[in-house]
């Protein structure tokens, strides 16, 4: 017991948050699933494939491969992080930005824009790409390719996943009409001239609120189809 105690606090102090740069470092750091956004990745996935397995022998004594399954998984995998990156923008940063603005003795904004602002957009954009392909995958091996017309059509029996798809749409043109030529003005990724980008913030952050408005009707619809509406 002493040595398995002795061992367990040798490496609880070889454990070193590194707050600088974010990371958890151990002795053998490349080992270490929490070191990096990939390795947390891969181990969450791992996770879920083996515990998916595990539940599913349990249950019913077999386990295949079931591709709407694993697409709509997909599906609300890449819905989360796109909604969350999105209520982020509107709820935490854009805000947070504007009270270090007005902060005169304070430290800015700069690092935020610098360094996480296009990291995080990079994750937003192509999180929205892949959950509208997602979106429309499922709803033609779930129901049939002729279903991704009657959604989007608004016909009966898929009225309610249709608005949300139609929502989904209109969020995913801001995104990428809208949002991102705009940001890569603000951020210097593309040459703009003061104005410009004045003008730039003003059209992004108007895109990027309106799509928080739409989020919450869309997964209202989206949650409708299966569920039921709340009203």
């Amino acid at each position: 017991m002493r040595r398995a105690a002795a061992s367990l606090h040798d490496v609880a102090s070889d454990i070193d948050y590194n707050v600088s740069s974010s990371k958890i470092t151990t002795g053998d750091p490349l080992m270490h699933p929490l070191n990096t956004v990939k390795g947390a990745i891969t181990t969450g996935v791992v996770l879920a494939v083996v515990i998916g397995i595990g539940l599913a022998y349990w249950m019913s004594n077999t386990a295949g491969f079931h591709a709407a399954s694993l697409d709509r998984w997909l599906h609300i995998l890449s819905g989360v992080m796109w909604i969350g990156l999105l209520y982020y923008f509107n709820v935490v940063q854009t805000p947070g930005l504007a009270v270090a603005g007005a902060d005169k003795g304070g430290p800015g904004g700069a690092g935020i824009t610098k360094y996480i602002a296009p990291r995080a957009l990079l994750w937003f954009r192509w999180a929205a790409v892949a959950t509208w392909v997602t979106g429309a995958f499922y709803l033609a091996v779930a129901y049939g390719e002729d279903k991704v017309v009657a959604a989007f059509a608004l016909q009966s029996g898929f009225r309610v996943i249709g608005v949300g798809a139609w929502l989904g749409t209109i969020m995913l043109f801001n995104v990428w009409v809208f949002i991102w030529p705009n940001q890569k003005k603000i951020l210097g990724i593309v040459p703009a001239t003061d104005e410009e980008k004045a003008a730039a913030r003003k059209t992004a952050g108007r895109a990027s609120r309106i799509n928080f408005i739409l989020s919450i009707p869309m997964i209202m619809c989206m949650g409708g189809q299966s569920h039921g509406l709340p009203f």
